[in-house]
């Protein structure tokens, strides 16, 4: 527990405007030990990397006694925080959520991602909604004397092409990023985001460290760091790179028994 509490306490101290925390994603016990050797500070799963190494698709499918095991054995292969994305929260009620939560921090974890996106139909919770459930994680954190790090995730931008971002959408993601820190979260996701004027405005104007997802139209780390980003994700990125040259080396070798 004193190394849990102390691997929380540094997982927040982590987030600095400007000195972003970056996170390239693991999925598993093997993908996570390579990340700590190569100077990772921090583990963080993807859902959907998670989900697709398990044989998955993203959205909560994976059953979540798969997401506990999956996450017990990463906490306990590294010497290092361990965050968790856990979706929606993988509950309809605050009450199986928090529930959910109990058990991701008994496994070891520090940080959660939890998204507003609603799983099994279009759309977003609204804002009241979504904070009842952040207040649910909120409680799983206080009631385990461990400083949880929660970062709301907002999809408002993945709603619609980042080429339509606009002045609705920062002033959206400002509205809920204001009541999720009511609420008790720590930082604000915003994947999808790539627009630098709006990444810049929500850094300045967000009460909470902004942490954003790497895509092929995203600034450089660098210009990252310079709008004022707290947390930068790789998100399945990694994932797709390393199973794209699997592919490759399989096509290869499978060609050679054909010559």
């Amino acid at each position: 527990m004193n190394n849990q509490l102390e691997q929380a306490r540094k997982f927040h101290e982590l987030h600095r405007s400007g000195t972003p925390l970056v996170l390239v994603n693991a999925w598993d016990a093997g993908s996570a030990q390579i990340i700590q050797g190569a100077g990772g500070q921090v583990i963080a799963t993807g859902s959907w990397s998670v989900a697709a190494a398990h044989g998955y698709d993203d959205g909560e499918k994976l059953p979540f006694d798969l997401v506990l095991s999956n996450l017990q054995r990463i906490s306990q292969s590294v010497d290092l925080p361990v965050t968790i994305d856990i979706e929606s929260g993988y509950g309809p009620s605050p009450e199986i959520i928090k529930n959910n939560v109990l058990k991701v921090i008994e496994c070891g974890a520090v940080g959660v991602n939890i998204e507003d996106q609603k799983i099994h139909e279009p759309g977003l919770y609204p804002v009241e909604e979504q904070v009842l459930r952040i207040t649910a994680v909120r409680e799983a954190g206080v009631d385990t004397s461990i400083p949880l790090f929660i970062n709301a995730r907002t999809d408002i931008f993945f709603e619609t092409p980042s080429a339509e971002h606009g002045e609705a959408h920062l002033e959206a993601a400002l509205q809920r990023a204001h009541a999720y820190a009511e609420a008790g979260a720590h930082g604000i996701f915003v994947p999808g985001l790539c627009n630098e004027e709006l990444i810049a405005r929500l850094c300045q104007q967000s009460s909470l460290p902004v942490n954003v997802m790497v895509s092929p139209d995203s600034p450089s780390l660098q210009r990252l760091a310079s709008l004022g980003v707290a947390r930068i994700s790789y998100g399945p990125r990694p994932y797709l790179i390393l199973m794209d040259a699997l592919k490759q080396a399989a096509v290869r070798a499978l060609a050679l028994q054909e010559l």
